[in-house]
């Protein structure tokens, strides 16, 4: 029976159009930017990303929150008084605690739902990533598989869908703890930026650096050519801090270097662009290893 809803956060950054071709169910995080509360929406009605990241480059603090438990257990609630399954693809638990409430919620429930099943996915991705793996559960929905196997095709395959990204402005990076001052005040003077992926474990680790900004683009691709499983006959996503022409600038270059046909881009949503900045860029794709 292929009567279940697919779940996933505001996280996956997702386009609205996509969401409504995918069927996905999206719970939008939020942020408090100048003392007002934000909800991220795929449709971005609250606020649009490039105002969002005007913001940030005139200086402007933005701080993001875990979706809660409640959060949670109100969204699910109404599918489940419907008679439907939910399968939940939540952000990595690495990041963020919006798996953990989820996990809490679809507890609860399941005692109160006894006839009904909510299973949550650590996806162990953000961004893109996230939203790659979400775009893979959906057409599997599409094409007739069951619940229990796309939960098993998410689970088994997580750990291939890559996340490589650079950013423009090491200030977010150290103000979230992720280098240290001095490594931020040398690389700014340097124009060394940094190259990073998320591991195994769902965290944001630096694995290395190039020196000027055209490298650094150019090193995401050289990470895909590591690792890409048939890259000629993948999808791959791209998401951007609101520097549009650098994630086209990849686009074509993974076109060039791997016959790519379908590359989605959109922008890098504000519930991780409070913490890396305008001039982020990051390429997702399916690999052999992360």
């Amino acid at each position: 029976m292929n009567d279940y809803v697919l779940l996933t956060d505001s996280s996956a950054d997702l386009t609205d159009e996509m969401v409504r071709e995918l069927d996905v169910q999206v719970l939008p995080l939020s942020f408090i930017m100048e003392d007002k509360t934000y909800r991220n929406w795929p449709d971005n009605h609250e606020i649009d990303p490039g105002d969002f990241y005007r913001s940030l480059r005139e200086g402007a603090m933005a701080t993001t929150s875990a979706v809660n438990v409640g959060d949670y257990t109100d969204a699910l609630t109404p599918y489940l008084e419907a008679g439907k399954d939910v399968l939940v693809l939540a952000f990595s638990s690495g990041l963020s605690a919006t798996c953990r409430s989820a996990q809490i919620a679809a507890e609860e429930l399941m005692e109160q739902f006894p006839d009904r099943k909510v299973y949550v996915v650590d996806t162990l991705c953000a961004s893109l990533g996230q939203g790659l793996l979400v775009w893979y559960a959906a057409r599997m929905k599409q094409d007739g598989k069951s619940m229990d196997e796309v939960r098993d095709w998410v689970e088994e395959n997580k750990l291939h869908l890559c996340h490589w990204f650079t950013v423009s402005d090491l200030h977010f990076l150290k103000r979230g703890g992720r280098i240290s001052p001095a490594t931020a005040v040398l690389g700014t003077m340097l124009s060394i930026k940094p190259v990073m992926h998320v591991d195994d474990e769902g965290h944001l680790i630096k694995v290395g650096t190039a020196r000027g900004r055209g490298a650094s683009l150019k090193a995401l691709v050289d990470h895909m050519a590591e690792t890409a499983i048939d890259p000629g006959n993948q999808v791959v996503f791209i998401s951007h801090g609101d520097c549009l022409e650098d994630a086209q600038k990849v686009a074509e270059d993974v076109k060039a270097r791997f016959g790519v046909k379908e590359v989605v881009i959109n922008y890098v949503g504000p519930v991780i662009g409070a913490h890396s900045g305008p001039g982020t860029v990051a390429l997702f794709f399916m690999g052999s290893k992360r």
